[in-house]
């Protein structure tokens, strides 16, 4: 085999692994599971922690760049909701591996009312599994919990439409809060 036909196996390699891992199961943060603990910073430079939220809802939704379609479409979906959650008393929080720079021009371009966390080094996102590691490039996963007042997961979104996910998680609260 040549050097070049031996190069490009190895990047067709690379490529399937990392397909591979993003194709994985799920994981082990599952509902019911006491959620992991945080502290990042928003855009405006202000530190957030899970306790922050403690006693309240908390739809922590993780998300792969600022100001990409996917991610504003989704970011503008729980802008244009939020109402309906505040009214369902729960906190809306977006999290990327983005600067808060980044976050901050996001934020303001789309006039996104809810703090965005920066996460560059990915921690908070590998402990809620929602980290894509390629080696050179990470990416938070499009995934989206909803922690409840008691710091438990109570739902977890692996597979969102950035679309409609707003109201998904809109639904999905008003049926955790309903009593049994």
């Amino acid at each position: 085999m040549t050097k070049l036909m031996l190069g490009g196996l190895a990047v067709l390699l690379l490529l399937a692994s990392a397909v591979l891992w993003m194709l994985r199961p799920g994981s082990q943060r599952v509902e019911g599971s006491t959620a992991p603990d945080f502290a990042l910073q928003d855009q405006n430079g202000k530190t957030h922690r899970l306790s922050d939220y403690a006693g309240r809802w908390l739809v922590l939704y993780f998300y792969p760049k600022d100001d990409t379609p996917g991610c504003t479409r989704e970011a503008c979906r729980f802008r244009d909701d939020i109402g309906v959650l505040g009214d369902l008393d729960a906190a809306v929080v977006g999290v990327s591996v983005d600067d808060a720079r980044s976050h901050a021009g996001f934020a303001r371009k789309y006039q996104l009312p809810f703090p965005l966390l920066s996460d560059p080094d990915g921690h908070t996102a590998a402990a809620y599994d929602s980290l894509l590691n390629l080696g050179l490039v990470k990416f938070a996963r499009r995934h989206t919990f909803i922690i409840a007042p008691d710091g438990r997961i109570a739902a977890r979104f692996d597979k969102v439409d950035p679309a409609r996910h707003a109201q998904e998680v809109a639904r999905t609260l008003r049926a955790l809060q309903q009593p049994e």
